[in-house]
This record gives structure tokens, C-alpha cells and sequence, in this order.
């Protein structure tokens, strides 16, 4: 695996979250396989999501501001804003992105039990609340998407139960490749 690298993409604001955990956890595993690794910590570096005209420089109409059309025109003419054209460098560099045929991965945690999160569990079917993002965003702009790394309830767990998330996400990134998304929800919506 020497010369492969992977970007890990975080989003959390607290730096002692499990959320930190997990993305120390991971860029140790994969370093320690001869990855090259990046993390781009959004909070860290005042990453700002909305979507708004500080993404581009100029417009081509400022009467009436179209963000799509505005988008199209500045990444046609090399007008993006520096912090997107920074994140969308790590992207292209990366050969495995945790958000040839790229692939993606989400990792997240929860604040309830897996049994919450089940077909008939108070928060839905976990298959059916990542589908816009796994199906709808990831696959759509052509990834194969990885099954998601999903640790439940870690606020809730002892430290020894949060260790052994932190050591299972270790032990799955030791062959990040395997394992695409299959199930139900993703048959019976497929776009192909």
C-alpha cells in the first residue's frame, strides 16, 4: 500500500470528542500501513459550508445571483474561492477519502443504541437516514461507496467499550477496500 493516500474529512467542533478519536485512530492504522495521510479538520480551519458568493470572486450577473450558474462560470474561469480550491486539491490527491474507480467511507458516531437506529427503532433505519448522502451524493458523483464504520451510543459506553470501537475501526482500516455497501436500500433504489 506505500504511496496511497488517504484524506480523512472532519467535522466536529470539540477536539476531545470520539469523533477526534476516530480520525486519530484511523490516520495512525493507515500511517502505520504506509499511507500518507491528511486530515482536513474543518472546524480547525474555519471551513464556512454555506453556500454564498464568498465561494467565487466576481460574478458574471450581480443583479440576480444564481449560485449554480455562478458556481459553473467561476470553476470554468479559475475564479473558486482558496479554501474550496484547498479542499478540492486534498480530493484529488486522495486515494481513499473517509467523509480508478475512488472510493468513500463515512465514519460517524451517535448519540443512541444501534437498536435505535433498526428498521423498526425510534430513528429509523440507519440504511435509509445515510441514503441521501451514501447513495444520493457519494455514489451519484461517481464513488463506490464503502460500508460506513458506525459507533453507537459512545457517550454512553464505558471507556473499555470505546476502546474496542476505536481498535474495530483500527482493524477495518487494515483493509479499508473491502466491503461496499450492499443491502436492501441499496437494490431496490438503484440508479444504474
Amino acid at each position: 500500500m506505500a504511496g496511497r493516500k488517504a484524506l480523512i474529512v472532519l467535522a466536529h467542533p470539540e477536539k476531545t470528542s470520539f469523533n477526534h478519536a476516530m480520525a486519530a485512530a484511523a490516520s495512525s492504522a493507515l500511517r502505520d500501513k504506509g499511507w500518507e495521510v491528511t486530515i482536513s479538520d474543518l472546524y480547525a480551519i474555519g471551513f464556512n459550508a454555506v453556500l454564498s458568493r464568498h465561494d467565487m470572486t466576481g460574478t458574471s450577473n450581480p443583479e440576480h445571483f444564481v449560485y449554480e450558474m455562478e458556481m459553473a462560470h467561476a470553476w470554468k474561469e479559475g475564479r473558486l474561492s482558496s479554501d474550496i480550491v484547498t479542499e478540492q486539491k486534498k480530493i484529488e490527491a486522495a486515494d481513499l477519502i473517509i467523509f480508478q474507480k475512488k472510493k468513500a467511507m463515512l465514519s460517524l458516531t451517535t448519540g443512541g443504541m444501534g437498536s435505535m437506529y433498526s428498521p423498526s427503532g425510534i430513528n429509523g433505519d440507519m440504511n435509509v437516514l445515510l441514503w441521501p448522502m451514501q447513495r444520493g451524493a457519494l455514489h451519484f458523483c461517481g464513488f463506490q461507496v464503502l460500508a460506513p464504520q458506525i459507533c453507537y451510543s459512545v457517550r454512553y459506553v464505558s471507556p473499555e467499550a470505546r476502546a474496542q470501537m476505536l481498535s474495530a475501526w483500527k482493524n477495518r482500516l487494515a483493509a479499508p477496500w473491502n466491503g461496499p455497501c450492499t443491502g436492501a436500500v441499496f437494490e431496490l433504489r438503484s440508479l444504474d
